[in-house]
């Protein structure tokens, strides 16, 4: 009997059935991650209106942030955990949900009280939302985590970016009111949501739990290395997160206060560079895929560091630009972190991904905070001069294990090979 040669057949038409099935799970995660994210940044992007119509403080706008960010902050890594040990695939829309009626809160209170009420419900929709939909991210992405994070990160910083375009479009225009045109919206990414947890419920049938959560291997790397891999991971967040948390918080007053320009055109300029964010998550996934995250995470370290010094000095032509670039190579790290993290704790997707999200809206809500007492006490500007040296925190990047590389890794790897080399001139 002749042996049969290998096959050598395309693909069968079960396997692009599969992969479009994928594909367009994470284009419906991605498209409701937009509308999620642009309903809460339109909280910031109202702040010059809300400040006038409440005789708010800076102070006050800061708490507005640290109620919205920290609510999300403590409640997602709570629960990312609990998704991991038991999926709770409907969570999607209820999360979407629950940010409309925080929109809705905010476009009917009539006094601050009512307004933080508003803000805590935005950030319960984000602690609902990003855990699970993080997961179902993993689960579709095949062999390219990076660029599924990157797609489904990029859903979201576009929906920030749209925020202040639509406050300068409709809410400067027919106030504060209007914000209730856009809780509308969120029904139609709430009904997208509910055909990803019929998906996400179905695959999580067919497959083993193990197979479903899982990710990729950490290598041979031990339980402390990876343990402090997280840890370095947070700090990196923290410098990041706290830095555009100050830019984007303020941004609109500063360019106000400085450079005299209009609240509408001010929101443009914060539209452009939330849509640089956008960008650089954008392209950070798919670099991390073939460069290696630790790479894509070290260069918007070192990348961003100087560009953030020049800013507080730049005049009007050039404050564009910079911003431009910070937020390009700023956001390009945050797939390649997400990433990273998963696959130093692989089988903990949703922990993981919860306490990386979950800490980037704390770290950006107390940033907010304290730098709304510094922007009261001594003025806008000043922020951005103490905010600039924040991305400096990202240099313990340095000591980044490296899920590929074994016991050996980072820093402690380069200077043994170092070493080595000086003993064999010797």
């Amino acid at each position: 009997m002749k042996k049969s040669l290998p096959s050598l057949a395309r693909p069968s038409a079960a396997a692009f059935v599969t992969q479009a099935m994928a594909s367009s799970v994470i284009a419906a995660v991605s498209f409701g991650h937009l509308l999620n994210d642009m309903m809460q940044s339109l909280l910031l992007s109202i702040y010059p209106i809300l400040k006038s119509s409440y005789a708010l403080s800076f102070a006050q706008l800061g708490w507005l942030t640290l109620a919205y960010q920290l609510t999300a902050s403590l409640l997602q890594p709570v629960a990312g955990w609990y998704a991991d040990r038991r999926a709770v695939p409907y969570s999607l829309p209820a999360g979407t949900l629950f940010t409309a009626t925080g929109v809705m809160i905010l476009a009917i209170g009539h006094a601050y009280a009512l307004l933080l009420i508003g803000a805590c419900l935005l950030g319960v929709g984000s602690s609902v939302f990003h855990p699970e939909s993080s997961r179902v991210t993993r689960l579709a992405a095949g062999d390219q985590p990076g660029l599924a994070q990157s797609l489904f990160q990029v859903g979201g910083n576009a929906g920030s970016a749209l925020g202040p375009l639509c406050a300068a479009i409709v809410v400067t225009r027919w106030g504060q009111r209007s914000l209730l045109a856009f809780a509308a919206v969120t029904l139609l990414s709430a009904v997208a949501l509910w055909h990803v947890g019929g998906w996400y419920k179905h695959r999580l049938a067919m497959k083993p739990r193990a197979v479903v959560v899982g990710s990729a291997p950490a290598g041979g790397l031990s339980r402390r290395l990876r343990v402090r891999g997280i840890w370095i991971l947070l700090v990196l967040i923290f410098s990041k997160y706290a830095y555009t948390a100050t830019l984007t918080s303020y941004y609109t007053f500063y360019l106000i206060d400085r450079f005299h320009l209009s609240l509408s055109e001010a929101q443009v300029r914060l539209f452009v560079f939330l849509a640089a964010l956008a960008c650089g998550t954008l392209l950070g996934g798919p670099l991390g895929d073939r460069f290696g995250r630790d790479r894509v995470i070290r260069f918007s370290v070192f990348g961003a560091l100087p560009l953030t010094l020049l800013l507080p000095y730049a005049n009007l032509y050039w404050n564009g630009p910079l911003t431009v670039a910070i937020g390009l190579v700023m956001a390009a790290s945050f797939p390649a972190i997400v990433v990273f993290g998963q696959e130093l704790l692989p089988g903990r997707v949703g922990t993981v991904s919860g306490l990386l999200f979950g800490f980037a809206f704390g770290a950006a809500s107390l940033s907010a905070a304290l730098m709304g007492r510094v922007a009261d006490a001594v003025g806008v500007g000043p922020v951005y001069a103490i905010g600039a040296f924040l991305p400096l925190l990202g240099a313990v990047t340095l000591f980044l294990p490296n899920p590929e590389a074994g016991p050996e890794h980072g820093v402690s790897r380069r200077v043994s090979a170092f070493a080595t080399s000086r003993r064999v001139s010797k």
